[in-house]
């Protein structure tokens, strides 16, 4: 792409930020570009918000109705899915699964409890409870 050519849409997403893209300046070198974004990205962005915040209200269902784990309302509300919450805590993924059992999840070491609660950015209390969700909050 041409630097000239690089969006400057001015997305509500970037917050009146910049991201750097890479394009051609006039001589065909690649050089970074600051934007605005693009509308599309905007639209993409918003449209993966609003099912991370269906994702993290069904979670929350699932937890007061005793089917799931707090781990699992936490792991959306943080806005992560499986593979990333695998990935920052090094835990595989069928371990995870069976760690969103309730039951399973009573029974965790303080250490794998310290390992999502590092990953997830919040302390062992809170992820070993569950927030009252009003409509206006996720």
């Amino acid at each position: 792409m041409e630097s000239s050519k690089v969006p400057q849409d001015n997305i509500s997403t970037y917050a009146d930020n910049k991201k750097a893209f890479y394009a051609t300046d006039g001589d065909g070198n690649y050089t970074l570009v600051p934007s605005s974004g693009w509308e599309v990205e905007e639209a993409v962005t918003i449209q993966a918000l609003l099912e991370l915040e269906r994702l993290t209200r069904r979670a929350h269902k699932e937890v007061i109705a005793g089917k799931s784990s707090p781990l699992y309302f936490h792991m959306y509300a943080c806005r992560m899915d499986l593979q990333v919450l695998a990935e920052t805590t090094g835990i595989f993924k069928w371990r995870i699964r069976r760690h969103f059992k309730p039951a399973v999840f009573n029974n965790l070491s303080k250490a794998v409890l310290e390992r999502y609660s590092n990953a997830l950015g919040i302390s062992i209390k809170d992820l070993c409870s569950l927030p009252d969700l009003s409509e206006n909050d996720t």
